[in-house]
């Protein structure tokens, strides 16, 4: 099964990366950019079809290694 897992930067903590890359987009001559945020993506294939099961797994490996959960939030979605 295909599982997308995005993950955010909670919004009171500071994006550094993001800062950087509105900074030279407006260095760039695209002075509407306002803000940007840099956030991930993560695509994982399991073998199984327990949906249930296999988001339980996921949900594991967020918590575990995927993520900072003091610093990100997550989304799973999940494939076929």
């Amino acid at each position: 099964m295909r599982v997308t897992v995005n993950v955010t930067r909670r919004p009171e903590i500071a994006d550094p990366q993001g800062r950087t890359v509105a900074r030279a987009l407006k260095e760039l001559g695209h002075e509407t950019v306002k803000q940007v945020r840099i956030d991930r993506t993560i695509h994982l294939d399991i073998d199984g079809d327990d949906a249930d099961q296999i988001h339980e797994q996921v949900d594991s490996m967020c918590r575990a290694v995927l993520t900072n959960p003091v610093l990100e939030d997550y989304e799973i979605e999940m494939g076929r």
